[in-house]
């Protein structure tokens, strides 16, 4: 019907289209895009046709499909496409719960369970944030460039950790781990930023993993195996925090 809205974002009828691309990629597609055409036009097709694909597969690297978020304040979202790799209790990160000098509540250091997404080259690598709320830290730690399947990856590779907190108190920690492929983490966010669920936070280059902190007591809703879908995917649901003093009066 004529003035139909589709939209994606809950009105109208759903309807499939092409993914944008987003700006941190866009770059890396020309350059490859203008090798490409310089070999075409030198004739040189042995060169060409593989610059070709590998434009292809720089756009789609970076593609940006919208996601259709749940809007539940219980639920909390994957952050990232991939594959669940790991399912464990683990304190969280110390970045993530000592004092910072900020005057801002971190974690608690009891283990919590943590939630690992692995991201291929044929992920999208766009993360996104759990939940809604502030954004209380954005920790960032160079290291090493190890697979990211490996469990000690969470400590010895270059990584992001992010802090976000509901307004009822309840946090989240999620870590941003650079893998053999990936050489650079590009955050979106800083701290004091508001966000909602399923907001864009940030980017992995060329493939890694996102470890989740799921707030004590949580178990998740998911398993070992599982492809998760960022922003889409309900990892685990939460209730209300219990009452801290200054929060949630």
């Amino acid at each position: 019907m004529s003035g139909e809205i589709l939209d994606n974002r809950g009105r109208g009828s759903a309807g499939w289209s092409w993914p944008s691309i987003h700006p941190e990629g866009r770059k890396f597609g020309l350059i490859a895009a203008a090798l490409c055409a310089g070999a075409a036009f030198m004739a040189w097709e042995t060169i060409a046709w593989p610059l070709a694909f590998l434009t292809l597969g720089v756009l789609a690297f970076f593609r940006d499909p919208v996601r259709v978020t749940p809007r539940d304040d219980r639920f909390v979202v994957s952050p990232a496409d991939g594959l669940i790799t790991l399912i464990q209790k683990v304190p969280p990160p110390r970045e993530l719960c000592a004092e910072d000098g900020s005057g801002v509540r971190g974690m608690s250091p009891e283990p919590v369970t943590r939630v690992s997404i692995f991201m291929s080259v044929f992920d999208v690598h766009i993360n996104r944030t759990p939940i809604a709320g502030t954004i209380r830290r954005v920790v960032y730690i160079p290291g090493k460039f190890l697979n990211a399947g490996l469990d000690k990856a969470s400590e010895e590779n270059e990584r992001q950790h992010f802090l976000v907190e509901r307004g009822d108190g309840v946090q989240i920690g999620f870590t941003q781990i650079a893998g053999l492929v990936a050489r650079r983490i590009v955050p979106f966010v800083k701290g004091g930023d508001i966000v909602a669920v399923g907001q864009r936070v940030g980017l992995i280059r060329f493939g890694s993993r996102v470890d989740v902190y799921l707030p004590a007591g949580t178990e998740p809703k998911v398993l070992m195996g599982q492809r998760c879908v960022a922003g889409e995917t309900i990892l685990a649901e939460i209730g209300e925090a219990p009452m801290i003093e200054g929060i949630g009066q």
